[in-house]
């Protein structure tokens, strides 16, 4: 996720936009969602972000006590991806900086690894945009995993939620970058800190850094909550019906098929 994400803002800014522009940023970020999901789906279901398991364990479909391991496990990604990025690109670095590694004005470096505000941006303005963009992304990624929605093709799945990124990259990135994601700020911020860029981190925007590590609980729970009481309490079924109906369908299934594979073997 934050390899091919940042890796696209560091190819951009110490280009000066030769190698790459905005829309390439975007899909860097979205492409990088799609693939760690592909990656890590079959282990852990992939969650990429403790906003969403916490969703989940609000929902009662995700155990609480993971939720702390998770959080721990996304940030320690995070920095380790960051920390891998500034390898990677470290010459390009220094010589985009001259040597100096700025958090702001027109050689600044430190945006390649996490979130700052626009400078129109207010407090309360980013505030409600990181509590709207990670409600949307909760609302949507809970409706491509709603099964009573209709079931998607194998697959499917990480594409759209790549696809969403892209999208709320596209229509809400231009504030402060669209973190949406406490780990995937928070890991990359400690990691410039230690790396050079120093304190100023942390103090730049007003003291931002705490806006895109809290907001996206907010935003998180009032995704969830709006779902939930909007779209899922009118299923007509209930997920502990879905999950009855399912078992009795496959045991339909393997009956039938039993009873073919018989009547094979009688002809044969």
């Amino acid at each position: 996720l934050f390899l091919i994400g940042s890796g696209a803002a560091a190819q951009v800014i110490t280009s000066n936009g030769n190698h790459g522009n905005y829309l390439t940023i975007q899909l860097g970020s979205a492409l990088g969602a799609l693939f760690g999901i592909l990656v890590a789906h079959g282990v852990s279901g992939a969650h990429l972000n403790v906003v969403w398991s916490m969703s989940l364990s609000i929902l009662g479909r995700h155990p609480w006590r993971k939720v702390p391991l998770y959080a721990l496990s996304h940030l320690l990604g995070a920095f380790l991806g960051a920390a891998t990025v500034y390898l990677q690109y470290y010459d390009a670095i220094q010589v985009f900086s001259g040597g100096q590694l700025l958090v702001a004005g027109p050689n600044a470096t430190a945006a390649i690894f996490c979130s700052y505000p626009a400078e129109h941006l207010s407090f309360w303005g980013g505030l409600v945009d990181q509590v709207v963009a990670t409600a949307l992304l909760l609302i949507c990624c809970l409706a491509v995993v709603d099964r009573r929605q209709g079931r998607l093709p194998n697959g499917l799945a990480p594409v759209l939620v790549g696809a969403l990124i892209l999208a709320i990259g596209l229509s809400m990135g231009s504030n402060c970058g669209f973190p949406l994601n406490p780990a995937r700020d928070l890991g990359p911020r400690l990691f410039t800190f230690i790396a050079g860029w120093g304190e100023e981190v942390f103090t730049a925007g007003g003291g931002w850094w705490w806006i895109p590590t809290v907001a996206p609980f907010v935003g998180g729970l009032l995704g969830t909550v709006i779902y939930e009481l909007l779209i899922e309490v009118h299923h007509l079924t209930t997920p502990h019906e879905e999950q009855i109906f399912n078992k009795c369908r496959i045991s339909i299934k393997v009956r039938v098929n039993n009873c073919q594979n018989h009547n094979i073997s009688r002809v044969t």
